[in-house]
């Protein structure tokens, strides 16, 4: 998994993920609010590991897991950790930087973290060895591809397709995002964003969380998180209100 996209509107944004995964995995549970030791969760549940891979916190932030880090690397199982655990007790720490800086990372798989957090936008990565982390400019739409599965050409082709397409709805809203994560692409099935390889792997589902202010108001934004799986077509709604952190 996965394909990752940010953009960022007044007094909000939104963080979208298309999650691509093998057809034997089980389905996962959709998005409910679990009470951690910090604060309330709001995630999709992975049915066979119990970890995520999508997750808001009633302290107003946010992050996504990708598979891989920099590059593609060769699988090494068995891992001592799922990396989607990884991703909640990241979540469910006081200071979720200071957590991936510190948390134990010996014999877990490469991954990448889209973190978006008091404002601030942030990607973690660890490729086995080495932790990396970098500050992007979170006034700025931005796109990211899984390298386990996607090549630097066709990762770079994706790019342009969201630049493209910001061009025609630079004011987007849920459901533009939506579609773009379901229709974009060139029509090559293996590598669209709504990718299908001969049913082997293809996306499952996509969640799109938003985050704004309400009307009015400045002391508390509302998180919805909108899932939908892409098998039975089910579209689920999930949400909360937490303090301001724009």
């Amino acid at each position: 998994m996965c394909t990752v996209t940010y953009i960022p509107v007044r007094d909000g944004f939104y963080l979208t993920s298309s999650r691509d995964e093998k057809q034997s995995r089980p389905t996962a549970l959709a998005p409910h609010i679990h009470a951690g030791v910090t604060g309330a969760l709001l995630f999709p549940k992975d049915s066979s590991a119990g970890g995520t891979w999508f997750a808001a916190h009633e302290k107003g932030f946010a992050a996504v897991l990708l598979n891989g880090a920099i590059q593609r690397h060769i699988p090494k199982p068995p891992y001592r950790r799922s990396r989607g655990l990884i991703l909640l007790d990241l979540m469910d720490s006081p200071d979720a930087l200071q957590a991936f800086y510190s948390i134990d990372l010996d014999n877990i798989e490469p991954f990448s973290i889209v973190l978006v957090k008091d404002g601030e936008l942030q990607v973690c990565r660890w490729n086995g060895s080495t932790r990396y982390h970098r500050l992007l400019d979170a006034a700025l739409p931005h796109i990211w591809s899984s390298v386990t599965l996607y090549s630097p050409e066709v990762i770079r082709k994706r790019e342009l397709w969201f630049r493209d397409w910001l061009e025609g709805y630079p004011l987007p809203d849920a459901g533009a995002i939506h579609r773009f994560h379901q229709h974009a692409g060139d029509g090559d099935k293996h590598n669209d964003v709504l990718m299908d390889r001969d049913g082997e792997m293809l996306t499952v589902s996509i969640t799109c969380l938003e985050y704004g202010l309400p009307a009015g108001q400045h002391a508390t934004a509302s998180i919805q998180m909108i899932y939908r799986d892409i098998p039975t077509g089910r579209t689920y709604r999930s949400s909360f209100l937490t303090p301001s952190c724009l």
